[in-house]
C-alpha cells in the first residue's frame, strides 16, 4: 500500500517550518500590486527603521499590516497621519518566524483631491443609479419631534448651535446624543454604529447626523458607501447638516433632508414657538371673524324670511281665506234660503192644485164616495146601481167622516125625484 504524501494524514504531518515556508513561497509568487485605502495606525518606533501602518478599506471592515522603509514616511510629499488616503505600491510578504502577513511597501503616494472627488463622483454615479437619491423614497420629517438623535463630535460646535438653536424654538424637546469621531479612519464604524443605535430606538422620532465645516480630506467620511447605505437604510427620518452651504457630502443626497448649515437643521426639525403661537392667534381671529361673519350672514337671512309676508303676518292669509268663507257661506245660506223659498211656494202651489183636484174637496162641495162592504171581500167603490143590490151593506164617505148603510135596490129618476122634493 502506498503512504500518503506528507501533510495528507495525521500519521505524516508537516512541521510548522514547512507550512510557513511552504506559504512564504506561494505568497512570495503574488508579485507586487498597487493598493488603495485609508490609513487607521501608522507607528513610528524611535529605535527602528520601519515603520508599521494598518491600511483600511473605508467601505468594509477589512484593513492590511503593511511594513516601509521609516524616510518612505518621514519624506513623504505630504504629512502622513491617521485618516489620510493614500495609494501604495508593495510586494505581500509572509514573515515565517511570527506567521504573519504584511505588505512591503516600496512606495507611498497620497491621493490627491482630485482623484478623491472623482471617486466620489463614481460612488455618487452608483448610488444614483440604485435609486439611493430618489426623491420618492425620502421621509418627511414629524412636525413636532418629542426626542432628537444627534450623532456629532463630542463638544462641537454643531452640537452647541444644534441643541441651543432648537431649545430656543421650542423648550420642551429632548436629545438622545451620541458623540463619535467625525473624520478620520474610525469616523464611518463610529457613526454607522450610533446611527442603528438611534434607529432601533422607538423613542427616537428623527436622527440629525451634524459636523462643522472642513476640507474635502475632513469630509471624506461622508461620502462613504457604507455609511450612505446605512442612512438608507434607517427607518427613522434622517437630517443631513454636514458642513457648511458649498459642501455638499454624498450623504446629504440619500438624507431624507438635506440642512445648509446645524443651525438650518434646528429651524428644519422643530417650529418656532413664537412664530406658531402667533399662527394660533392668527388662526384664532381669521376663525372668530369668519365665525361672524357667518353668524350674520345667517342672521341676514333669517330677517329677510321674517320680513316676508307669509312670515311677518302669517295670519293674513288665514283672515282673508276666512273671510272668503264667510261670504261664501253666506251666498250659500240666502240661496239656499231662495231656494227654499221657491220650492216651498211651489209645493204651496202644488198643495193647492192637488188639494183642488182631489177628492176632499169634491166632497166639501157635497159629493159622497159610496163604497160597498161585501162579507167576503175588501170594500169597493160603486160604480153602477147595480153594484148595491137591495140589502147589500154600504159605506158612505162625506167631507167630515164616514156612515154605513143597507141598499134598498135600484130607484128610477123620476120617484127619486119626487123623494128629494118631499
Amino acid at each position: 500500500m502506498t503512504e500518503p504524501p506528507q501533510g495528507q494524514s495525521a500519521d505524516n504531518p508537516f512541521p510548522v517550518r514547512g507550512v510557513a515556508i511552504r506559504v512564504a513561497g506561494w505568497i512570495d509568487k503574488l508579485g507586487a500590486v498597487w493598493v488603495e485605502g485609508q490609513i487607521a495606525q501608522l507607528t513610528l518606533r524611535p529605535n527602528s527603521n520601519t515603520a508599521f501602518i494598518t491600511l483600511r478599506d473605508p467601505a468594509a471592515d477589512m484593513s492590511l499590516s503593511l511594513t516601509c522603509p521609516r524616510d518612505l514616511v518621514v519624506n513623504a510629499p505630504v504629512r502622513m497621519t491617521d485618516g489620510t488616503q493614500v495609494i501604495v505600491f508593495g510586494k505581500p510578504n509572509f514573515y515565517t518566524g511570527r506567521g504573519t502577513f504584511s505588505l512591503r511597501v516600496s512606495e507611498i503616494r497620497a491621493v490627491g483631491i482630485g482623484e478623491l472627488l472623482a471617486r466620489i463622483e463614481r460612488l455618487r454615479r452608483l448610488l444614483d443609479a440604485e435609486g439611493l437619491f430618489d426623491p420618492r423614497l425620502k421621509r418627511s420629517l414629524p412636525f413636532l419631534p418629542d426626542t432628537i438623535g444627534l450623532i456629532t463630535g463630542r463638544a462641537s460646535a454643531a452640537e452647541h448651535d444644534i441643541m441651543a438653536v432648537t431649545t430656543g424654538r421650542w423648550p420642551a424637546v429632548r436629545f438622545s446624543v451620541r458623540h463619535t469621531v467625525v473624520q478620520g479612519p474610525n469616523a464611518v464604524p463610529q457613526i454607522v454604529e450610533a446611527l442603528r443605535g438611534l434607529d432601533a430606538d422607538p423613542a427616537v422620532d428623527v436622527i440629525v447626523l451634524a459636523r462643522g465645516g472642513g476640507s474635502v480630506e475632513d469630509l471624506l467620511p461622508f461620502s462613504d458607501e457604507t455609511l450612505c447605505r446605512e442612512i438608507a437604510r434607517c427607518t427613522t427620518p434622517v437630517v443631513s447638516a454636514i458642513g457648511h452651504e458649498p459642501d455638499n457630502p454624498l450623504c446629504d443626497l440619500v438624507a431624507d433632508v438635506r440642512a445648509a448649515t446645524p443651525t438650518d437643521a434646528a429651524k428644519r426639525i422643530v417650529p418656532d414657538t413664537g412664530a406658531e403661537q402667533a399662527l394660533v392667534k392668527d388662526l384664532r381671529s381669521r376663525s372668530a371673524r369668519a365665525l361672524r361673519n357667518w353668524v350674520n350672514r345667517e342672521q341676514h337671512a333669517v330677517t329677510q324670511l321674517r320680513s316676508r309676508p307669509v312670515l311677518a303676518r302669517p295670519l293674513e292669509a288665514i283672515d282673508a281665506r276666512g273671510e272668503e268663507i264667510h261670504r261664501a257661506r253666506r251666498t250659500a245660506r240666502r240661496d239656499i234660503t231662495r231656494l227654499l223659498a221657491a220650492e216651498s211656494d211651489r209645493v204651496g202651489h202644488l198643495a193647492a192644485r192637488l188639494a183642488t183636484l182631489g177628492p176632499a174637496a169634491t166632497l166639501a162641495r157635497g159629493y159622497a164616495v159610496v163604497q160597498g162592504l161585501p162579507t167576503d171581500g175588501p170594500p169597493h167603490v160603486l160604480h153602477s146601481v147595480n153594484d148595491a143590490p137591495a140589502g147589500a151593506r154600504l159605506r158612505i164617505r162625506v167631507a167630515d167622516g164616514a156612515l154605513t148603510a143597507l141598499s134598498k135596490g135600484a130607484v128610477d129618476d123620476e120617484q127619486g125625484g119626487a123623494d128629494e122634493a118631499h
